[in-house]
């Protein structure tokens, strides 16, 4: 079994073919693909998000993206071969069944990773109050929590000393970690970072960014590149030997 340090290694250097879990998938040879849940609920809020971050993220880093979507229910049987989740909602949504409940703790448990973003936009939220109670139902063993800032996605690839989005209702993100393997498998974000990479149909930006504008923007790009580098290579960039080219980033 590759690790996920030697699973970036081939996906830099296209190599990798279509691989089983826990390596988690890559069709079309060796690209990553931006994979979103699909629920019982407002589960598409921002449907363009992904394109412009797949385009950044190709751009910026040597990850050879896919600008194909794959839409995914947890009971899907392909759910397992993607390292990386995205859950977004801005209103509530019916609440998951054990089924899928128990589906989705073991594609955290197996080394998935969810990202999990409110698009509301605002402080009281019921996506927020249904989520958090899916989390506990699914995971009561380990609790959501703030990560601080020296946790490695701040620095996956980018160096980051916040979290941004369309929106700042929290800046920082919170998640929940495996103690066992020091390895988080949920990031939950509450400033809408779709509605920040999101364009219109005209290829214009959907939103503007408050309070920031286009440097908010640009954070809120630079956050969803580091979120997807952390699923695909979890906390190698622990190692103090990446800190020099890291603080380097800050100038690009």
């Amino acid at each position: 079994m590759l690790t996920r340090r030697e699973f970036l290694r081939n996906i830099l250097a296209g190599t990798v073919g279509a691989v089983s879990f826990p390596l988690l998938g890559l069709y079309e040879g060796s690209k990553f693909h931006f994979a979103q849940l699909d629920y019982n609920g407002d589960w598409d809020p921002r449907p363009r998000d992904y394109k412009r971050l797949m385009s950044a993220l190709e751009l910026r880093t040597s990850v050879i993206a896919s600008y194909e979507r794959k839409v995914l229910r947890l009971a899907d049987t392909d759910l397992f071969n993607f390292p990386f989740l995205y859950m977004a909602g801005d209103s509530s949504f019916e609440p998951f069944t054990e089924e899928d409940r128990r589906r989705l703790r073991k594609y955290l448990k197996l080394g998935g990773t969810l990202v999990i973003d409110d698009a509301s936009g605002t402080d009281i939220s019921p996506f927020n109050t249904l989520i958090r109670e899916e989390l506990k139902n699914i995971l009561p063993e380990s609790p959501l929590t703030r990560l601080t800032q020296d946790h490695v996605v701040y620095k996956s690839f980018y160096l980051l000393y916040s979290a941004s989005g369309r929106i700042i209702i929290n800046p920082y993100l919170e998640g929940i970690t495996f103690g066992d393997e020091d390895r988080t498998a949920v990031f939950y974000s509450r400033n809408d970072l779709g509605g920040a990479w999101s364009e219109d149909e005209f290829g214009k930006w959907e939103f503007e960014c408050l309070p920031g504008g286009e440097s908010q923007r640009e954070l809120a790009f630079r956050m969803g590149i580091n979120l997807i580098l952390y699923a695909l290579t979890g906390n190698y960039k622990e190692d103090q030997i990446h800190i020099p080219f890291i603080k380097r980033r800050q100038l690009l």
